[in-house]
């Protein structure tokens, strides 16, 4: 990473190692994220055509040794056994951050204990906010629309087996796109 007071390469200068940004998720599984898919629709949210329903783990780490961090992020999968989370009711993040969402009613910990063991390696950051596992179901849109998403699935209840995590990268365009679907509880094999 570069740090503060560095000076940043002239172009066509190499100043080592390129930095990769990664993310990793619990996937929400059909037919509950389509069904969540279309509640975040519901509240304008233009983010619910482009970002499917998932529980963040790590967003944003960086890394300037990719297969160290993939290599880690393996190994913590297959280290972590499946489990359950149970969604119930709402939350929000406001004032500090404009955000409803689906709150976790069982699994939280789960997801807690595997953010931190994510975090330490290759992908080692100091977190901007505490963790705190949930599903996003309105982001950044008119405070009506928030608090319509709060009242609409305050007595919302879904539960679904964890048994995956998804590793994101950011393409050249800075979107995120699926690098891998890692098993939790198994070792994968390394690719050829």
């Amino acid at each position: 990473m570069r740090r503060t007071g560095e000076v940043p390469a002239a172009p066509g200068e190499s100043s080592g190692p390129a930095e990769e940004r990664l993310g990793i998720v619990i996937p929400v599984p059909e037919p509950l994220s389509g069904e969540l898919g279309r509640a975040r629709a519901s509240y304008d949210d233009p983010l619910a055509s482009v970002v499917a329903p998932h529980i963040t783990l790590v967003t944003g780490g960086l890394t300037d040794d990719l297969a160290g961090a993939t290599a880690h992020v393996r190994a913590v999968a297959a280290a972590t056994a499946p489990f359950t989370v149970r969604l119930h009711g709402t939350g929000t993040f406001r004032p500090v951050s404009p955000v409803v969402y689906l709150a976790l009613a069982e699994g939280g910990d789960a997801c807690a204990r595997l953010h931190r063991r994510l975090l330490e390696g290759p992908l080692e950051a100091e977190p901007t906010f505490d963790y705190h596992p949930h599903v996003t179901l309105a982001q950044e849109v008119a405070e009506a629309c928030l608090d319509r998403a709060m009242a609409d699935m305050a007595g919302f209840t879904a539960e679904f087996r964890v048994d995956t995590i998804g590793l994101f990268q950011t393409d050249a365009s800075g979107l995120w796109a699926l690098r891998e679907e890692l098993p939790l509880g198994r070792a994968t094999e390394a690719p050829h």
